[in-house]
């Protein structure tokens, strides 16, 4: 327990610098959750400064997920990445996703602290296991005396469950007061089930009922085929596989701004 307090005190710690960042920007995306609006982003592809430009002609976007879990943990080329867009004209909100808290609890508050330095607006934490996990994970992401779901919060915190044992503890996880948006992820969870797509869908659908329960955002990736279902269902945090499905969304989320 008193690693445990130390640990959330260093995160706690490490995001007082980027406080004073706050800016109209960084609350959209907490604004449009507390509305109910259903948000939607879109991986980033290439780390580079022109698929950055590229991306701000996406216009109607309202994140980038932006993924460092696996390779070098390279700032300067998020932030390079970032300064194509504004360049182009649309700096898109960053949700960044880092290496699993599991993997190295010290690692992940250091890490925390320098994408929230870098300009992202939000934390995306992989694997989450337990409501321990959870807990640093909020407290990585808090903004001064506002925690989610208060609508001026600058900063959010995705957290991802991919794992059996998160999918055994998701109502734990979910109820953490201050988390903001918690998503199933299907690619991790088709190979905790070896192709069964049935109990992929029932792992995804369990996420969702803890969401709808706590009334915390559901996220979820989809494409053309199966976004408008998605939106049905109650996903409210969409990562598009594919830029074509921005328009089938908004459409189907009654989306106008």
């Amino acid at each position: 327990m008193r690693t445990l307090t130390i640990i959330i005190l260093l995160l706690s710690t490490s995001i007082v610098t980027i406080r004073g960042q706050s800016s109209v920007t960084d609350d959209t995306l907490a604004r449009k959750l507390t509305s109910g609006q259903v948000i939607f982003g879109l991986f980033s592809g290439e780390k580079t400064p022109e698929q950055g430009a590229r991306m701000a002609g996406y216009s109607k976007l309202d994140f980038v997920f932006y993924s460092l879990e696996r390779g070098p943990f390279d700032l300067e080329r998020m932030q390079a990445y970032e300064e194509g867009m504004a360049n182009a004209g649309k700096a898109h909100p960053i949700l960044l996703r880092i290496p699993p808290i599991r993997a190295d609890r010290q690692a992940a508050h250091l890490r925390t602290g320098q994408g929230l330095d870098a300009g992202a607006v939000g934390l995306v934490f992989p694997h989450l296991e337990s409501a321990e996990d959870a807990r640093l994970a909020v407290a990585a992401v808090h903004t001064k005396g506002k925690t989610w779901p208060d609508s001026d919060a600058a900063l959010l915190s995705m957290l991802l469950i991919e794992d059996q044992v998160g999918i055994d503890h998701v109502r734990e996880i979910v109820s953490t007061p201050g988390v903001s948006i918690v998503s199933p992820g299907p690619g991790d969870l088709r190979q905790v089930y070896e192709g069964d797509t049935l109990k992929v869908e029932n792992a995804i659908q369990t996420v969702l009922s803890a969401c709808k329960e706590f009334n915390v955002p559901c996220g979820i990736t989809a494409g053309t085929e199966d976004i408008a279902d998605r939106i049905a269902q109650g996903f409210r945090v969409i990562i598009l596989t594919a830029p074509e499905a921005l328009t089938i969304g908004r459409l189907a989320a009654g989306r106008r701004n």
